[in-house]
C-alpha cells in the first residue's frame, strides 16, 4: 500500500511535468513562427533576398513552412517525439548536434556559479548572522547591498574593459583558445570573466536571505533556552541553528536554479561565450525556429524540473503543504 501511494504520488509529479512541457511548446512554437523575420535568409543567406517568387515558394515549401502553424506544429511534434528536431537553418546541420556542441560549456558555467554562489552564500550568512549588528555585518551588508544593485551586462563590460582591455591579463570571448581546446588552464582563463559575474550577479540576494533565516533561528525559544544553560552564541549557532536552517536552504537552492541559469544566458551573450545562452540569442535573431525550439524547450523542462523538485522537498520539510497522498507516501 505504501509503494503504491508512493507511486502515484511520484507519477502525478511526472504527468505534471509532461502536461507542463507539452503546454510550454505549444507555447514557444506560435510565438516564434509569429516573430518578425525571414527564416530563409537564415537558411540561404544573402541568396534569399535575389529570388523569384516561385524559388520562394520553392525554398518554403522544402523547409516545410507552407503550412498553418497547427499543422507545422504537429509534424514538428511528431519528429520530436521520434528524437528528430529538425536541421538548423544556420548551421546546417541537426539541431540536436548543434545543441550537444554547446551544452557543456553552459553546464560548466552554470553549474561552476551554482556552486560557488551558494557556498559562498551560506559563509556570508553564517558570518553576518555570528557578527549580527557588528562591523563585519555592516560592512557586508553594505558592499552586498551595492553589488546586488549592478545590472550583469554593465559589470560585464566593466570587467571586459578593466582586465581583457586595459590590463590584458584574461580574454575577453570564447570558451577556450583555437587550437588549445584540451588545455584546461586555458579554459579557466576564459572562465573566469564571466563566472565572476555569474557569481556576483546572485551571491547577496541568497546570502541575505541565509542571514536573515539564520536571524530568525536565533530569536526562536530554544535558543534562550540554550544560552540559559551555558552555550555560547557560536555554539547554537552552529550546532543548532545553522541545521535547522538547512533544509530551508537546500529548498532555496533547488527553485534558484532557473534564475542562475537565466543570469548565465545573458552573461554568455555578453561574453560571447558559446553556451545555450549566445545559441538562443543566435535562433532568435536570425530565425532559425528548429534550434530556437529545441534550446526553449530544453531551458523550459529545466526550470520545469526544478520547480517541481523544490515542490517535493519543501513537502517533506513542511508537513502543511502535504495533501492526503503525500502524507501516506512520506
Amino acid at each position: 500500500m505504501r509503494l503504491r501511494k508512493t507511486l502515484l504520488y511520484f507519477g502525478k509529479k511526472l504527468l505534471l511535468f509532461l502536461v507542463s512541457v507539452f503546454a510550454l511548446s505549444i507555447v514557444v512554437f506560435w510565438i516564434s513562427r509569429l516573430a518578425p523575420g525571414d527564416p530563409l535568409v537564415a537558411f540561404y543567406g544573402d541568396r534569399a533576398e535575389t529570388m523569384s517568387p516561385e524559388q520562394r515558394a520553392w525554398a518554403t515549401e522544402r523547409l516545410g513552412l507552407d503550412d498553418s502553424i497547427p499543422v507545422q506544429y504537429v509534424r514538428w511534434l511528431q519528429n520530436a517525439l521520434h528524437g528528430d528536431f529538425g536541421i538548423s537553418y544556420q548551421y546546417k546541420q541537426d539541431a540536436l548536434q548543434v545543441v550537444a556542441g554547446r551544452i557543456g560549456n553552459t553546464l560548466l558555467l552554470g553549474g561552476a556559479g551554482f556552486l560557488l554562489t551558494f557556498s559562498l552564500a551560506l559563509l556570508l550568512g553564517v558570518l553576518c548572522a555570528r557578527f549580527e549588528d557588528r562591523l563585519p555585518d555592516r560592512i557586508l551588508c553594505k558592499l552586498g547591498t551595492f553589488s546586488s544593485c549592478i545590472p550583469e551586462f554593465w559589470l560585464s563590460l566593466v570587467l571586459l574593459l578593466i582586465f581583457a582591455v586595459y590590463l590584458h591579463v584574461l580574454p575577453s570571448s570564447g570558451a577556450y583558445t583555437a587550437g588549445k581546446a584540451g588545455d584546461v588552464g586555458d579554459r579557466l582563463r576564459h572562465l573566469i570573466l564571466p563566472l565572476t559575474v555569474v557569481v556576483l550577479g546572485h551571491l547577496w540576494y541568497y546570502a541575505y536571505m541565509i542571514r536573515n533565516r539564520l536571524l530568525e533561528e536565533v530569536r526562536a525559544d530554544y535558543v534562550l533556552l540554550a544560552r540559559a544553560k551555558g552555550l555560547s552564541r557560536r555554539t547554537v549557532l552552529f550546532r543548532h541553528c545553522l541545521r535547522n536552517a538547512l533544509p530551508a536552504f537546500l529548498s532555496l537552492a533547488a527553485i534558484s536554479v532557473p534564475h542562475i541559469l537565466g543570469g548565465t544566458y545573458i552573461v554568455e551573450t555578453v561574453f560571447s561565450y558559446p553556451g545555450l545562452g549566445t545559441l538562443a540569442y543566435e535562433s532568435a535573431r536570425y530565425q532559425d525556429y528548429n534550434l530556437l525550439m529545441l534550446v526553449c524547450m530544453l531551458s523550459g523542462a529545466v526550470v520545469i524540473l526544478c520547480s517541481i523538485a523544490a515542490q517535493i522537498v519543501n513537502e517533506r520539510i513542511d508537513p502543511r503543504l502535504r495533501d492526503p497522498e503525500t502524507e501516506a507516501a512520506a
